[in-house]
């Protein structure tokens, strides 16, 4: 079954996104002159390719490799995430002489990739280059443009980057189960070094949202290496092992314990100095996603879709509650919780969507990668649900979809309302697992090029996951029931309520306090929901990239498919999609479109 959809409008939001979303050749940085990699120096890659385009295109594959092996070399928690486990136990250098010496890294390998000439690169040859300045800027834009490992300490979980998580050593079995105690007893070895190196870093006083995120994380990790970690290796029947990591790991929870008090210290000279205003806002659109487009046309389009969206609620809840309020049918589905607890329900949720996928022939399953459902720990709830994925590097290992429970700081009303409706639960676990994330990145894994299976960029691994969503409602699910369309819609409308508190947030002057009022009014999200996401956008201010990745995608999908069979080769679309990994969004579209980039 397939669900009609309001195309009209549809189509006015893709030829209004068509004329103001362009992909452009990335500007390269201002020079610096103590720019280095690190590792040796090498000729420039012309002198080294002058002759003929096979000799360039040998060149860049081996600077390409290079650039990946020194970036895995600098960011070696990210290496082990990606199943690089050489690196295990090693963090970064996060001092600032570190964080200066990686930024001139960044930039010198961004000169080095700009000089390798267009001609000889060939078409694939210049999509790859854009691919690479791509993460280049990303991680410029983060580190150098607005200083985030001096304001943020959300910069220290980053999924994108390096990050504390030890979920590594204890959820994956790579190796033995003592070998694993070995690289996270290391791991808690260098916590310590890591803390000072945190702590010296972040400047106060600081966004009162921001240093809560600090005190929540730093502290939860504290709590999840006392009481949880030790669980996981108390088989090993080793007594020097068991001592070095009892040391290590006390130790390691003790600096986080105290990194958390000391931000909770400074709770009192808190301030609301979190907007990052209108012309970084913008650059960091076009930096990390490659997206160039004025804010109000920006802000215009998200309200299209939120009023879109709106409704489509208002006749999904005429059929659902006929007579009563918006508020009052959204809260009749969010009262069926889900039956047995929220985990439970997610795993019966997994067998029923892959089994959708299938019967509809939606997109390619390959392969045979698991995906497991678990609360979350302490360290990681800032946000409801997430997934942990196994990097490109690893094998035969399973994703977790983690659940977070309530805050049990929150009133007991609080905490219930938190838990969602089994139908909003459902649509976030096709989000997490079928067919969003955990099947993008099983097809990620097999992407040709290597380093689309490396770097993934935000708006396309959340931008594909939000879309699979309202595309999975539109195929059929459940029959598109009227209580089903209202859990699609309120994960939709949560999004775009991110997209317009991100731009609020740090462009308008918008209040934390306003931003949780438009989260309930707007999206009609429960109180406990609406602060949570509220804060989010005060430090990951890109999350307005779920809507920004699905409507690109929506777009290009009306357009490829308009001229094959519209639904008939969905499954084709999605397969082609997934099989670059993760560029921008825009360079996907080039490559399907065959389009000039402007």
């Amino acid at each position: 079954m397939v669900i009609k959809i309001n195309t009209a409008r549809l189509f006015c939001l893709a030829v209004f996104f068509l004329s103001v979303v362009a992909c452009k050749p990335a500007a390269p940085p201002e020079p610096d002159s103590a720019g280095v990699h690190s590792g040796q120096e090498r000729a420039s890659p012309t002198a080294e390719s002058a002759g003929s385009p096979e000799a360039t295109a040998a060149a860049w594959g081996e600077f390409v490799e290079q650039y990946i092996e020194d970036y895995l070399a600098a960011h070696p928690a990210f290496a082990v995430f990606q199943g690089r486990h050489e690196y295990d136990g090693q963090l970064p250098d996060w001092s600032s002489e570190g964080i200066a010496r990686e930024i001139s890294r960044l930039k010198q390998a961004h000169q080095d990739a700009l000089a390798f000439q267009d001609e000889e690169l060939g078409e694939e040859g210049r999509y790859q280059r854009e691919y690479l300045l791509w993460a280049i800027d990303r991680a410029l834009f983060w580190l150098d443009k607005v200083e985030w490992p001096y304001v943020n300490p959300a910069f220290y979980f980053d999924w994108m980057s390096d990050s504390l998580d030890p979920s590594p050593y204890v959820t994956l079995t790579y190796a033995p189960l003592e070998e694993r105690m070995k690289s996270y007893t290391l791991f808690a070895t260098n916590i310590p070094r890591a803390v000072g190196q945190i702590r010296e870093n972040l400047r106060m006083p600081m966004a009162r949202s921001r240093l809560q995120y600090g005190i929540d994380s730093f502290g939860g990790m504290a709590d999840y290496f006392s009481n949880d970690v030790p669980a996981v290796f108390a088989d090993v029947n080793d007594e020097a092992l068991q001592t070095a990591f009892n040391e290590a790991n006390q130790a390691a929870a003790s600096a986080m314990r105290e990194l958390a008090g000391w931000l909770k210290s400074n709770l009192d000279s808190a301030t609301e100095d979190f907007a990052l205003g209108r012309e970084l806002f913008r650059q960091m659109i076009y930096d990390t996603e490659r997206v160039d487009i004025d804010l109000e046309e920006l802000e215009a389009l998200g309200r299209a879709d939120m009023k879109r969206n709106q409704l489509a609620l208002g006749e999904a809840c005429a059929e659902f509650a006929p007579g009563e309020s918006i508020r009052s049918c959204f809260a009749k589905m969010a009262n069926r919780k889900p039956a047995g607890g929220q985990v439970a329900t997610a795993r019966l949720h997994m067998e029923e969507t892959r089994a959708f996928l299938e019967e509809q022939d939606l997109v390619t399953i390959p392969g045979n990668e698991e995906a497991l459902v678990a609360e979350a720990p302490p360290y990681a709830r800032s946000n409801f649900a997430y997934i942990n994925i196994p990097g490109p590097y690893e094998s035969n290992q399973p994703s977790v979809y983690y659940i977070s429970p309530p805050n049990p700081e929150w009133s007991d009303e609080v905490q219930q309302a938190y838990i969602p409706g089994e139908a909003d639960l459902l649509f976030t676990s096709v989000h997490e697992v079928w067919p969003g994330h955990f099947l993008n990145f099983v097809h990620a894994k097999r992407a040709d090029w290597k380093f689309g299976r490396v770097f993934v960029t935000y708006a396309f691994g959340e931008g594909w996951a939000h879309y699979t969503e309202e595309m999975m409602l539109e195929a059929g699910l459940r029959g598109a029931s009227a209580e089903t369309r209202i859990g699609q819609l309120g994960n939709a409308l949560l999004r775009n309520v991110r997209f317009l508190s991100a731009i609020g947030l740090h462009t308008q002057g918008m209040t934390v306090e306003e931003s949780e009022k438009m989260f309930m009014e707007e999206a009609y999200q429960d109180e406990g929901t609406a602060r949570q996401q509220a804060a989010r956008g005060t430090y990951d201010p890109a999350y307005l990239n779920y809507t920004l990745g699905k409507l690109m995608i929506l777009r290009l999908r009306n357009d490829w498919t308009r001229d094959r069979g519209e639904r008939e080769s969905w499954r084709e679309f999605h397969d082609m999609f997934l099989s670059f990994g993760g560029p921008p969004i825009p360079l996907v579209r080039a490559r399907m479109m065959k389009e000039v980039s402007e």
